[in-house]
């Protein structure tokens, strides 16, 4: 076996402008409308900046909507006719794949400014058609073929994981009250209501022992990024730009039955480990980490992946307060996929928007204090694709030419 490559370090990559759209059921926007609204705002975000290449991050449009070819069709909505426009899948974490790509693309030389859009319309369909469509994120030979959903694969690792770390029932309940509290603060948030430890005790089990507050509601929703490179970030911006400093992508067998040690979050450890080294930082040094807690489980399995607890001791960090918005090191700042609500293959790009967010100082009421380095992660199934972004706020002066 040859030995694990040295991820390069990116290229001089801004994000120049971010744009979301409030997540919930948006039963009278259709799918292009929504990223259009996304789109527009990361454009006036950025003063303007018109891209060179438009990457779509999207997971269900084919299933719910019957749409494929996203790229072009969004392009032309958008006013953007003629560049260059794609679509990228991979389950929950095609936001951040679409992302990846724009950073490869920049990084080449071969654009100067890259458009990324990540939005779902879950609401095209209700019922059980949501749920098949959902379980294609698993092994559909293996696994949706005997009825498995996501709920079902969160509730295997979750039992696994209580029973091999004496984890007590509530013993997850942290992360979904911190990401609810969180989100009281935020605008683009679904459920902005703070729960109780007694609304989590109370609440029925999804799939046992998952109960409804340990997983998050999918909605609609879509979120964009705009970005450049340093020479041609926007004069009119009033932010301070924000470096994408590490891009990292890491896959693990699709079905948890062939992963060798599903409690691992093997992917994770990769994805975050070669973003590690391109962004030259260490797990302390990060500042904040909008992580995949579509279950509260993968919350717990995310934090030990990155390093910031040891394996099997995840969950303390929601009971010790350490993940809470003046903790450690916060997560779900904008209350998370739990109360953000999870859009899908728009996750990864809602993520780290908020990660700039927050980094420029422009989170309002949830803003994290002094936060200079962020993380974010989206995964795909059952910890089977994982995609981690690590930003860093700068000072340094950038110049712009016309940003037509």
């Amino acid at each position: 076996m040859t030995s694990e490559p040295i991820p390069a370090p990116l290229a001089d990559i801004c994000v120049a402008g971010v744009g979301l759209t409030p997540v919930g059921e948006h039963w009278d926007r259709s799918l292009r409308e929504l990223a259009l609204e996304a789109i527009t705002a990361a454009r006036l975000d950025a003063d303007g900046l018109r891209p060179h290449v438009l990457y779509v991050g999207n997971m269900l449009a084919p299933a719910l909507s019957g749409q494929t070819h996203l790229g072009v069709l969004l392009a032309d909505f958008a006013g953007l006719r003629g560049i260059e426009a794609a679509s990228f899948e991979a389950a929950g974490a095609s936001g951040g794949v679409a992302l990846r790509q724009a950073c490869l693309a920049l990084a080449a030389g071969a654009v100067d400014s890259a458009l990324v859009v990540g939005v779902e319309k879950i609401t095209d369909r209700i019922g059980s058609s949501v749920n098949a469509a959902l379980a294609g994120a698993a092994d559909a030979d293996s696994e949706a073929v005997q009825g498995i959903t996501a709920s079902a694969q969160a509730a295997l690792l979750m039992r696994r994981y209580q029973h091999e770390y004496a984890v007590p029932p509530d013993g997850l309940a942290g992360f979904s009250l911190i990401a609810h509290a969180n989100a009281v603060a935020s605008p683009h948030a679904f459920y902005r209501r703070a729960l109780r430890p007694e609304d989590y005790a109370r609440a029925p089990k999804v799939s046992d022992p998952v109960n409804l507050y340990d997983a998050a509601p999918v909605a609609d929703g879509a979120a964009a990024l705009l970005l450049t490179r340093s020479d041609r970030y926007p004069s009119g911006s009033p932010a301070p730009p924000v470096r994408i400093l590490a891009s990292s992508v890491a896959t693990m067998p699709l079905a948890i039955h062939d992963q060798d040690d599903p409690l691992g979050f093997a992917a994770a450890v990769l994805s975050t480990g070669r973003a590690y080294v391109q962004a030259g930082l260490q797990p302390e040094q990060v500042d904040l980490f909008e992580l995949h807690d579509l279950f509260s489980i993968y919350a717990a399995l995310a934090l030990e992946a990155a390093g910031f607890a040891s394996r099997g001791q995840g969950w303390r960090l929601a009971t010790s307060g350490a993940i809470a918005r003046d903790g450690r090191i916060p997560i779900s700042t904008f209350g998370g996929s739990k109360a953000r609500g999870d859009c899908g293959g728009g996750t990864g790009v809602y993520q780290v928007a908020e990660v700039v967010l927050q980094l420029q100082g422009r989170a309002g009421e949830a803003q994290v204090a002094g936060a200079q380095v962020g993380m974010a992660q989206c995964i795909g199934g059952a910890g089977s694709t994982v995609v981690t972004h690590i930003l860093a706020r700068t000072e340094v002066p950038l110049s712009s030419p016309d940003s037509s």
